[in-house]
């Protein structure tokens, strides 16, 4: 154990202090006073005399002695017969015994040992050798003492932990800082781990209509969700960042499976949104969607951070790589590296792949849409089905800007909305764009009366040379566009 962490035991932990306590049993009270006058001046020992032995146990009972010495033969029970007695008390079950006899019988001295005695003395020894056995025992005893009260504490500690901990840190990093004298230390490892990125598509927008304790109870719902999920499938939960969720596959724990189980738990959080919005609609907020990104690579693990301040988290490339990855999906998608797929093999449905050139890294890399993961997970999405758009007998004028990260560009487009659904579009424009590109629409009505400023969606298929068009899929959709949409599907289908 380190110095900090036994100074920081030392420091939480504190003993009830334990005096040498005697509890004599005779029936001769002549004995009883020879014993009391040898540890009279001995200033740290408490003496106790008990005549009558049918009352021994309730007396120790109240006393709880650190040592006992009884008479082999009384009258009123037999010496053996009490033995027993102690040691099958809750109580007096471990308390040190000492059998006093007036004669030194082999076959006497066995069967009191054999029925739970320490020792055994012939009345009465020297004065020296009395309080030297008594002094022996009784440290013997509360140490023990002392031991079980650490034990417990302990225990109690580690169950506040657990109780207040559990609730932001994973069971395997508790177990990991409770059971390791290492656990709580700073540094940190290369291990090749699997980690897993979730967000709620277009959540900041929705956000943005919706009263603070709606927010805080749609990300509630879904954080509470998605984390059955992930223990599961016994993900480490590294960090909530709001909507989001960062997870590790392979740490503190590593398992032969993690690529797998990190797929297979994205899968089934894909299949619980239907809970998730369940749950919302019966509060009357409106349908969220996830989108999740996963990579493996090899990573930095470990406690990150001061003495004061630490977290158990990863850090390397592959973090940002996979958030990088995270970010191309759209709602209900699951996109994973190259190297994700591999570990997992032939067992995945791979829905669909696209190349991509994330920022900071030197050339492009293929990522996959996961559609499930069979073998002994065997679980699976709905198969994908091309949306059939309704073409607009009058398109809808628009006008767009293109996203980097979280922020605008300067500049915005004009363009025309040609087909929709409530879900996606097809827009036709003159301006250069690129599958995954992320904008932000202002839709207008035929009387150029503006609905919203704050339509978002991706860019889900490469634009088509011919004719300039693209497909996008909303990511976040106010509600004042969301039925104005539908009062122009309902209009186009009456004509």
């Amino acid at each position: 154990m380190t110095e900090t962490s036994e100074k920081t035991m030392s420091d939480s932990v504190s003993f009830t202090p334990h005096r040498i306590t005697v509890l004599l049993v005779d029936d001769q009270p002549i004995i009883g006073e020879t014993l009391r006058r040898m540890l009279a001046t001995e200033h740290d020992i408490d003496f106790h005399f008990c005549q009558d032995p049918t009352q021994a146990i309730k007396m120790a009972n109240k006393i709880s002695p650190t040592v006992i010495l009884q008479d082999l033969v009384m009258p009123e029970l037999d010496g053996l017969t009490l033995v027993r007695y102690f040691r099958a008390s809750q109580t007096t079950r471990d308390v040190p015994l000492i059998v006093l006899s007036s004669k030194e019988e082999a076959v006497t001295k066995a069967e009191a040992f054999a029925l739970g005695a320490n020792d055994y003395m012939v009345k009465l020894p020297d004065r020296l050798e009395v309080i030297a056995r008594l002094r022996y025992h009784s440290k013997g005893y509360i140490n023990l003492l002392e031991r079980n009260e650490a034990h417990e504490q302990l225990e109690k500690a580690n169950r506040l932990i657990r109780k207040t901990f559990g609730r932001y840190l994973s069971e395997d990093i508790v177990n990991s800082i409770l059971e390791s004298p290492e656990g709580a230390a700073l540094g940190g490892e290369k291990r090749f781990v699997t980690i897993m990125m979730t967000d709620l598509r277009g959540f900041t927008s929705i956000g943005e209509r919706l009263p603070a304790e709606e927010v805080v109870s749609i990300i509630n719902i879904y954080l509470e969700t998605m984390t059955e999920v992930i223990l599961k499938y016994q993900g480490t939960i590294d960090e909530f960042i709001g909507d989001a969720i960062f997870v590790i596959f392979g740490a503190p724990i590593l398992r032969d499976n993690d690529a797998k189980r990190a797929v297979a738990c994205a899968v089934e959080m894909q299949l619980a949104m239907a809970e998730v919005n369940r749950r919302c609609m019966e509060k009357g907020y409106p349908k969220v969607e996830q989108g999740i990104g996963i990579n493996t690579g090899q990573l930095v693990v470990g406690n990150i951070g001061s003495k004061k301040r630490m977290k158990y988290g990863v850090v390397g490339r592959n973090v940002n790589l996979t958030a990088r990855i995270e970010s191309y999906t759209v709602g209900g998608q699951i996109l994973i590296s190259e190297t994700t797929m591999e570990e997992c093999g032939p067992i995945l449905r791979i829905d669909d792949q696209m190349e991509v050139m994330p920022k900071g890294v030197k050339k492009p890399i293929t990522i996959y849409e996961v559609g499930g993961i069979g073998a002994e997970f065997d679980l699976f999405l709905p198969e994908k089905k091309s949306v059939e758009l309704v073409e607009l007998a009058t398109p809808l004028d628009i006008r767009f800007v293109l996203l980097s990260g979280k922020h605008a560009a300067k500049d915005s487009h004009e363009a025309k909305m040609v087909g929709v659904m409530t879900s996606c579009s097809e827009i036709q424009t003159e301006v250069e764009t690129h599958k995954l590109d992320n904008i932000k629409i202002s839709l207008f009505d035929s009387e150029a009366k503006e609905i919203t400023s704050d339509l978002y969606a991706k860019v889900i298929e490469e634009p088509s040379e011919s004719s300039h068009t693209f497909r996008a899929h909303f990511t976040s959709v106010p509600p004042e566009a969301v039925d104005f949409l539908e009062r122009v599907l309902a209009s186009n289908s009456k004509q």
